[in-house]
Formats: structure tokens, C-alpha cells, sequence
């Protein structure tokens, strides 16, 4: 990696860091979301250098579907416990249903991921977060490039992009009222292919779903998705066969869209993400549902 790339990534870092201090210093009750995905395994290898020598000083959060990768769920274990000695807050969108919060999906295209906005915003007012920071970055959506550092929820949890504070100067604004909180986003500046050689130059454990891989896979509306038999019913003309494979972006399995790939290691999905004009959410079927499908999650609490 040459000088100017790894002076861009220490750039960036530096500004992740100072964030998350910021995030320490002005709020009461904060919390990280974690997923086991790149974005979130970046931002809490952050975390621990911010505050180092010291531990991360606020919990980890999984909204989880239990509709998720196995090998995700293995990893988020591992990695919380053996890298961050940090404590993992998880709450079930299963649990959601059970209690009658939300309803389920039906149909063989049904998904949880839309669900997952009702159970967040039961655990920030159950644990009473008055921030809960997440690893979105602008060039993942439209919608995610309307976002600033700081992202002001009113007291529903929703996201109005004409009422957010300015942030001239890197000076951020984090009064809020009782019952109001802000998704904070450390990464915004960060590019997919920043994420991947940040993670070569530090040299951060990541799951193996991103590398290159075979599994049995059926194609359903253009995205290539996995077949977990417990969880997805095929429709009558769609046909299950053993592809190589790899994900770029790691969510629901239902609407997760796979990436054909020969990428074993790091210097290939670099070198692949280089070359794709492709977005990474290119192939997440939960963001096809229309054409403002991400921005309408989002303004009902989605991160």
C-alpha cells in the first residue's frame, strides 16, 4: 500500500476516533450497533483504539432476525468476546413477534429486515440510549447520503432530513430532549473499498463469508440469494445449484443478494472492488421494494 493511501486511511481513522470520543464526552447512555458485518467490525476495531488502553466504554447492540447467516452469529460471539472484551446487548425480532409488536411477513419473498425498526426502537427506549451509533456510510445509498455525523430522532425514533443540525467545522450539537436520541455514523466519509484496505492495514479478523466460497444458491428478481432451507420456500421456477460465491454486504439471508466471486483474499476483494461499478447494497432485494424503499425505513427508525 503506498504512502498516499495509507496517509487517506489514517486521515480517516483519525476522524472515526474523534467521533466516537465525541459520542463519549456528549452523551449519557450511548451504544454501538453490531452486526458481524464489515462496516460494524470497523467501526468497533475504532472503538478499542479510541479508547485504549481503556475498554470500550458502552455496550454492543445486535438487532437480530435470527434469520441470519450461521457463520455471522458464530463470528459476532468470537469477536465481541476474544477481540473487544465488550459487553453484547442482543434483542430478537423473533421476540417482537411473539409478543405482538410487529407481524410477520408471508409469502415465499417475505423478510424480516423491515422489522428489525420496530425491535431497535423498543431497545433504545428499554435500555434509554440517547444514542446508538452504526457503520452506514454515504456511499452506500441515496438516502445514506442525506445523513450527517450526528442524525437527530425525535421522540418516535423518526429521521426528518430537513431537521438536522448543521455541523460546520466538525462541531457537533448533541442537545436533545427527554425521549429523543441521535444515530451517529463514524464512518460516513468512508468508501466500501476504504472499509476493505483499512481491514488489510490493520490487519482485523473478518468472517468468512466474504471471501470466496461455494454454497447452493437460486436466483430470484436478479440478485443471487442463499438457500437455508429453513427459512426459504422456493417458487415453483426457481431451481437450487452450487455456485462460488462471496457476500459484499452481510444481512438477512432472505434479501442478503450474493456476489459471483473468485476472491480468497484480501488483496483480491480489494482489487475486485476496485474494478466493480457495482454497489455494494446493488443486490439487496429489501432495497428494490421501491424506488424510496431505504429513505421511507429510515424516516420510520430504520438506521
Amino acid at each position: 500500500m503506498d504512502s498516499i493511501k495509507r496517509n487517506h486511511l489514517r486521515e480517516l481513522e483519525s476522524e472515526a476516533i474523534y467521533i466516537l470520543r465525541e459520542v463519549a464526552a456528549q452523551f449519557e447512555r450511548p451504544a454501538m450497533l453490531f452486526s458481524g458485518g464489515k462496516d460494524s467490525i470497523c467501526m468497533a476495531h475504532l472503538a478499542k483504539k479510541a479508547f485504549w488502553p481503556g475498554k470500550i466504554p458502552f455496550p454492543l447492540m445486535h438487532v437480530d432476525t435470527e434469520h441470519n447467516f450461521k457463520e455471522t452469529i458464530e463470528y459476532r460471539d468470537w469477536y465481541v468476546k476474544e477481540e473487544l472484551g465488550a459487553n453484547l446487548i442482543v434483542r430478537s425480532v423473533q421476540d417482537s413477534i411473539n409478543s405482538g409488536r410487529v407481524t410477520e411477513e408471508s409469502g415465499p419473498k417475505a423478510s424480516r429486515n423491515v422489522l428489525q425498526t420496530v425491535t431497535l426502537l423498543d431497545a433504545v427506549k428499554e435500555f434509554k440510549f440517547d444514542c446508538a451509533m452504526g457503520g452506514a456510510r454515504r456511499d452506500e445509498e441515496k438516502a445514506r447520503a442525506k445523513e450527517r455525523f450526528f442524525s437527530f430522532r425525535d421522540s418516535f425514533g423518526q429521521w426528518d432530513p430537513k431537521n438536522q443540525r448543521p455541523e460546520l467545522w466538525n462541531i457537533f450539537n448533541a442537545q436533545h430532549h427527554m425521549g429523543e436520541h441521535f444515530r451517529v455514523f463514524p464512518l460516513s466519509n468512508w468508501t466500501e473499498l476504504d472499509v476493505w484496505q483499512y481491514i488489510a492495514l490493520e490487519k482485523i479478523p473478518i468472517p468468512n463469508l466474504y471471501f470466496s466460497h461455494e454454497r447452493e444458491v437460486f436466483e430470484r428478481d436478479g440478485a443471487i440469494l442463499y438457500y437455508d432451507p429453513d427459512i426459504i420456500t422456493l417458487l415453483p421456477d426457481e431451481k437450487v445449484e452450487k455456485r462460488r460465491v462471496r457476500c459484499r454486504t452481510i444481512g438477512d439471508v432472505t434479501c442478503t443478494g450474493l456476489t459471483l466471486s473468485e476472491a480468497a483474499d484480501l488483496d483480491d476483494i480489494i482489487a475486485e472492488i476496485a474494478y466493480t461499478r457495482t454497489t455494494e447494497r446493488g443486490g439487496r432485494a429489501d432495497d428494490k421494494r421501491s424506488e424510496a424503499a431505504m429513505e421511507d425505513r429510515k424516516k420510520q427508525g430504520y438506521f
